[in-house]
């Protein structure tokens, strides 16, 4: 599955577009390399993704066939890292 589409129905991103412009700005990382948003991820696969105010570090427990519900998108990944920005 493509990492855009995989950050979108895992309600990690809200919408795919701003997944695929992450990845545009170089801020989506797949396993320590800079993510294009077409890359494919698999599971075990460790995404790091740099909002403005917070990095989020993301290991892929399961890759979903379709769209699925809100309530079990969080069961897609575990959360590694979540590390706040400070800008002082």
């Amino acid at each position: 599955m493509r990492i855009d589409k995989f950050l979108k129905i895992s309600r990690v991103i809200k919408r795919r577009t701003e997944a695929k412009y992450a990845c545009e700005n170089n801020c989506v990382r797949i396993n320590g390399r800079i993510a294009k948003a077409g890359d494919l991820v698999k599971i075990s696969d460790k995404i790091e993704i740099q909002f403005r105010y917070k990095i989020l570090a993301i290991e892929i427990s399961r890759i979903p066939d379709g769209n699925i519900p809100a309530s079990s998108a969080s069961q897609l990944y575990q959360v590694i890292k979540e590390e706040k920005i400070d800008f002082d």
